[in-house]
């Protein structure tokens, strides 16, 4: 009966959320959705042209090459994909550390509450979420970054110089092979198909339903896209740093107005073509290495 009064309460919830209920405070600015939208839909572009490639003997993966205008055409929009996603990755740290340059406390703006670097409290949150799976202990709380969200965001630095650099070396052979030996280039080839391919799985399933798919969350995270959390989400998944502002005076300076009609529209039909074209690919993967 409890459960079922949650559950009923969530739904309210979420239903007052899409009505443009309730207060609601900004949580990401126009900078980082629009670099979030262009990483997302580069990944999108890249695996799409990419995994053919890794199952060439299958008929599906000639079919979709020929969408794409043949070989060439999807080699032309990986690499106009993976160049994009390059200035979007560098662009990234350039503002990090000019943020943090300006920042009057730049220790505390790579440690601080705010921050993505990993802490302590993340190894503590691990352990709890565990204990918590098993009925051992109450569910952590957590800051503005819990700790998946963490570890999605390091992937993209592994991701970009494993899977990158191995890119931009076969993108550009006779640039590198000055100064590198032929072995390498073998090597590189394998690495960024095998790498690749992991990045694919792992954002396509464990990042989807983390950011999307759990009940909690189900069927789409429109955050990312909009910029604004419903002050309930704020208090039931960001309690640290709700209760942090809130003593400090400075909720409501992170207030900000509900999202608009066709603001959440637009956020759904972006989420929704990546979710799609994502939940699409793994299929199409697990199918071909099943055959």
């Amino acid at each position: 009966m409890p459960s079922s009064i949650a559950i009923d309460s969530r739904a309210a919830a979420r239903t007052q959320t899409h009505t443009g209920g309730g207060r609601y405070y900004r949580r990401f600015g126009p900078i980082e959705r629009v670099m979030h939208a262009l990483l997302m839909l580069t990944f999108i572009g890249c695996a799409l042209t990419g995994v053919p490639l890794l199952f060439a003997d299958h008929d599906w993966a000639g079919t979709l090459v020929a969408l794409m205008g043949g070989f060439r055409g999807a080699g032309l929009i990986h690499r106009i994909c993976a160049a994009i996603m390059t200035v979007v990755f560098v662009g990234h740290v350039l503002r990090v550390f000019v943020r943090a340059f300006l920042a009057e406390d730049w220790l505390a703006y790579f440690w601080g509450p705010n921050s993505l670097v990993p802490n302590l409290k993340d190894g503590q949150d691990i352990v709890g979420m565990f204990k918590w799976f098993f009925g051992k202990g109450p569910k952590p709380q957590f800051d503005r970054y819990t700790y998946w969200e963490k570890f999605d965001y390091w992937a993209v630095f592994w991701g970009m110089f494993i899977i990158g650099g191995s890119g931009f070396m076969l993108w550009f052979p006779m640039f590198f092979s000055q100064f590198l030996p032929g072995w390498v280039f073998n090597v590189a080839t394998i690495v960024h198909g095998e790498e690749a391919l992991l990045a694919v799985g792992f954002i396509f399933t464990i990042h989807f339903f983390n950011g999307h798919l759990r009940p909690e969350k189900f069927p789409m995270d429109l955050v990312i896209f909009t910029g604004r959390l419903p002050e309930h989400e704020m208090q039931d998944e960001r309690q640290v740093e709700y209760a942090r502002l809130q003593s400090q005076g400075r909720l409501g300076a992170f207030e900000a107005s509900a999202p608009t009609p066709s603001e959440v529209t637009f956020a759904r039909a972006l989420g929704s073509i990546g979710l799609v074209l994502g939940v699409l690919t793994i299929l199409i993967i697990i199918y071909s290495a099943l055959v």
